[in-house]
């Protein structure tokens, strides 16, 4: 009895470390990596690198060091993780629909794209598929149990369309996904994203051949689709080895007929007025809405901000991003888009707010769908 009883607490630790094992080896993968010498040696012309520290900095250099030191305290830290906000997931399951991609792939002379939550956005774009900062994964985070998706996703990789290009805004993990990057390991998809985020892709898989890494205003054109990488107030890293070890971006994307705008993360500064200037106006802008907090205004925008940043980018239609799939801010999860869109009208601001999953066609006849409105009313 002795011995079965030995045997089987050996054979429960061996299972337990096997267990923790798997979960960390898996973690230490989805940190990715850092870029080599040689990579950051190739970084020194970029204004936005500090060669001194190693790390990439905003246009304002010390704007995120004055943010940490205002937030990065036991207070801060204590009020964060036992907040008792209301809402802050949603107690009925969300509205989506499965993507007709037959539809979405017809050929039109419109932009066509579908929302998969957060700031994942699928372009149909002169015929080309264009995915943006997708994250298709059942969570976002290093480990498989934090920051769940409020619904499950409507679409995984396997089911999507041949992707022409993948865009990425920055490391984050609610905007680089390690399971949704490996999927396309066998495909012939390009990679068009910021100074040193290749790392990170090369590690789970990615040819350096299919990688274009670039700097704030420089341009690849890919089968007569042009990517700018443009400004943004944002910071980079997935552990603590790796904090602003790669850069940040916002994106123009522009074919011969239509140009739109990617805003990422980001702050408000004076980059959206620049941009709109120089690469203005866009038929549409999917700006960040969502997971602010009056703390972090230098890295997040909030709704006021976010309006003012469309106007600035002479945008013709606005669509909301970075909302209604997890919850990585204190406001109830229907906050941002309930105050965008009362102002929205106000302004007459034309909104783009689909349910998941669904196709959206962006011309005069788009009506948009206040959805959310409707799942309130059915909460007790």
């Amino acid at each position: 009895m002795v011995r079965v009883l030995k045997i089987t607490i050996l054979l429960l630790l061996v299972l337990s470390l096997g267990i923790i094992g798997g979960l960390m080896f898996g973690a230490f993968s989805s940190f990715g990596s850092l870029p080599t010498d040689e990579n950051f040696s190739t970084y020194k012309s970029s204004t936005q690198f500090d060669a001194e520290k190693g790390i990439f900095v905003n246009r304002r250099p010390t704007i995120l060091e004055e943010m940490r030191k205002r937030t990065m305290n036991f207070s801060s830290i204590i009020k964060f993780i036992f907040n008792n906000t209301p809402d802050r997931v949603p107690t009925a399951e969300l509205p989506a629909v499965a993507p007709d991609f037959d539809t979405f792939k017809a050929a039109s002379d419109d932009i066509k794209l579908i929302w998969f939550g957060h700031s994942s956005i699928l372009l149909n774009l002169d015929g080309k598929m264009v995915l943006i900062d997708p994250v298709l994964s059942s969570s976002t985070g290093p480990f498989g149990f934090m920051m769940k998706r409020f619904r499950a996703t409507v679409a995984d990789p396997s089911t999507l369309p041949p992707i022409d290009v993948v865009v990425i805004s920055h490391d984050h993990y609610d905007h680089l996904d390690t399971d949704t990057i490996r999927a396309f390991k066998e495909t012939k998809t390009q990679f068009m994203v910021p100074l040193g985020v290749g790392a990170h892709l090369h590690r789970w898989g990615i040819l350096a051949d299919r990688i274009t890494e670039m700097d704030w205003w420089e341009s690849k054109t890919v089968d007569g689709i042009q990517f700018t990488a443009t400004p943004a107030q944002h910071f980079s890293g997935r552990s603590l080895m790796n904090q602003t070890k790669s850069l940040w971006a916002s994106w123009v994307v522009q074919s011969k007929k239509h140009r739109l705008y990617f805003s990422g993360d980001s702050g408000y500064d004076v980059h959206f007025k620049d941009i709109g200037d120089k690469l203005g106006p866009f038929d549409i802008a999917f700006i960040e809405n969502g997971q602010y907090n009056e703390k972090w205004p230098e890295v997040h925008l909030h709704p006021a901000d976010s309006i003012q940043a469309y106007f600035d980018l002479r945008a013709k239609k606005y669509f909301p991003i970075h909302w209604g799939m997890f919850s990585l801010a204190m406001h109830a999860w229907h906050e941002p888009v309930e105050k965008l869109s009362e102002e929205a009208l106000k302004k007459n601001i034309p909104l783009i707010t689909p349910v998941m999953g669904e196709t959206v066609t962006v011309n005069d006849q788009y009506k948009p769908v206040f959805w959310w409105k409707d799942l309130l009313k059915k909460v007790p």
